[in-house]
């Protein structure tokens, strides 16, 4: 399966997720960049509201594409497996952990440009990606919102491997996927167009 766009794959979900239309207390959570595209757009279809959660991939020494865990808020997931094979030392995480959390805030500055948080207590809250590939930002951003007392958390993606699914799956009260795979490398291969988002563009997207 392959998705045209992410603009499509919104579209796509939107009609997954429409038993929330017009859901009193219901908003659409974008995780940065991609994802705010996608839930952008099933926000608009699904008429409800659209904000954003800037969870940080935790990386390990000597090579940040490889998440030995994640953040979000003030919410910290380590794989400790992960962390142990790679030799991240607590002096490591520690230090990683706090540039994360400074880029976290200095991103969450520019893209709300001012607005202050939405208080999540008591609401249902839709967390969207473009995709999910290890879930580590996807989990951290899970506890976050478990932390700030959601009501009901769904996740909702376009694509992701089985056995991220099942883990992610069992940590929310709902999940929607329209596409599961083993055969998978990168969220990027399952769609057609697939550039960087950029800053100026999540910013559009949210003052809408």
């Amino acid at each position: 399966m392959e998705f045209k766009n992410r603009k499509v794959a919104g579209e796509l979900l939107a009609k997954a997720l429409e038993k929330y239309r017009k859901a009193p207390k219901t908003i659409c959570i974008g995780l940065p960049r991609g994802g705010v595209v996608v839930a952008a757009e099933a926000a608009k279809i699904l008429e409800i509201g659209l904000d954003i959660i800037v969870p940080r991939k935790i990386g390990a020494p000597h090579n940040e594409e490889l998440a030995i865990g994640a953040l979000a808020g003030d919410v910290v997931w380590i794989d400790p497996d992960i962390a142990a094979a790679v030799g991240a030392s607590p002096q490591y995480i520690e230090k990683t952990v706090a540039l994360e959390k400074k880029e976290a805030e200095r991103r969450l500055a520019l893209y709300r440009k001012g607005k202050s948080a939405q208080n999540y207590s008591g609401w249902t809250v839709i967390l969207i990606d473009d995709g999910i590939a290890t879930g580590s930002t996807m989990r951290a951003s899970i506890a976050w919102m478990k932390k700030l007392k959601a009501a009901r958390i769904i996740m909702a993606v376009p694509v992701a491997p089985p056995n991220t699914l099942k883990n992610l799956s069992q940590e929310v009260d709902d999940a929607v996927c329209l596409y599961s795979t083993e055969n998978f490398y990168a969220v990027g291969q399952f769609y057609e167009d697939f550039p960087q988002v950029e800053d100026r563009e999540v910013i559009a997207l949210l003052s809408r």
